[in-house]
C-alpha cells in the first residue's frame, strides 16, 4: 500500500484530525517563507526582516515597520490553494475538527475553514492603540505612512504577534485543547523549530501523527506517516 493509500485509509476512519501547518501550507498560493533559499529572511533591506518585525521596532520605527509591512506582509489579493480548499471541505465532511496555524494571512477561512486558532495573529484584523477601535487590512493597506484611526487619530496596530510579544493565552489554550482530544495530528508545511508553536506537537496523545513537509523535522522519526513534498500536491490527493 502507497503512503497516499495509507493517509487516505486514515482520514477514512477517523473524524477527529487536527491539522497544523506552518509557512509552507501558503507558500504553494505565492506567500514566500521566512528560512527558505528565496525566503524573507535572505531579501535584502535596510534592516533584517526579524529586526523590522519586532515590538521595540514597531514602537522607535512605526513609518519603517509600515513600509515593509505593507509591501511583504499584505498580499491581499492571494488566494487559497489545494491545500487550504482540501482543509476547508474535510471540516465540512466532519472529518476535521481544526485548524492550526503559524500563517497570519487568512487564507483558511478565505477557503471556507471556520475553526481556526491563528497562533501569530492575523493581518486582517487591526487596532487603534489609542482607542480600540478595529480595522480591516484593506484600510492599513491603503493608508498613506503610518495608518491612523479614522475616529480618533491614534496609530493603529496589526493584530499579528511581533517578536517580543507574546501568543495569545486564549488562541494557544484553544488550539492544545484540539490538539491534545485529536485522533489524528497532521503537521504541515513547518520545520518544527520555531518555539512555543513547535512545542505543541507534545500535547498529541491520539494514534497517528503525520508529517508533511517539503525537508526532514526533528520529529521525523516520531510520525507515522511522512511526506517530503507539498503540502497541497499531498493532501489534493485525499479524496472526502
Amino acid at each position: 500500500m502507497s503512503d497516499i493509500s495509507k493517509l487516505q485509509s486514515v482520514i477514512d476512519n477517523t473524524d477527529n484530525i487536527v491539522f497544523f501547518g506552518g509557512a509552507g501550507v501558503s507558500t504553494e498560493s505565492g506567500i514566500p517563507d521566512f528560512r527558505s533559499v528565496d525566503g524573507l529572511y535572505n531579501q535584502k533591506y535596510d534592516y533584517p526582516p526579524e529586526e523590522i518585525l519586532s515590538h521595540t521596532f514597531f514602537m522607535n520605527k512605526c513609518e519603517e515597520f509600515y513600509r515593509y509591512y505593507k509591501d511583504k506582509m499584505l498580499e491581499l489579493d492571494i488566494q487559497p490553494n489545494a491545500a487550504h480548499k482540501k482543509l476547508a471541505e474535510l471540516e465540512r465532511a466532519g472529518k476535521l475538527r481544526a485548524v492550526v496555524t503559524q500563517n497570519i494571512d487568512g487564507l483558511h477561512q478565505k477557503a471556507g475553514s471556520k475553526v481556526v486558532y491563528e497562533l501569530h495573529g492575523t493581518v486582517h484584523k487591526n487596532h487603534c492603540m489609542t482607542c480600540g477601535k478595529f480595522f480591516d487590512a484593506a484600510y492599513v493597506k491603503s493608508s498613506q505612512g503610518v495608518p491612523r484611526c479614522d475616529k480618533c487619530g491614534g496609530t493603529i496596530k496589526p493584530d499579528v504577534v511581533l517578536y517580543e510579544e507574546g501568543l495569545d493565552d486564549r488562541t494557544v489554550r484553544g488550539a492544545v485543547n484540539a490538539i491534545a482530544k485529536a485522533e489524528v495530528l497532521i503537521f504541515a508545511g513547518t520545520s518544527l523549530t520555531v518555539y512555543p508553536a513547535a512545542g505543541l506537537i507534545h500535547y498529541f496523545n491520539g494514534s497517528t501523527l503525520v508529517l508533511i513537509n517539503r525537508d526532514p523535522t526533528p520529529f521525523d522519526n516520531h510520525a507515522d506517516l511522512i511526506f517530503h513534498d507539498k503540502v497541497g500536491e499531498i493532501l489534493s490527493q485525499i479524496k472526502v
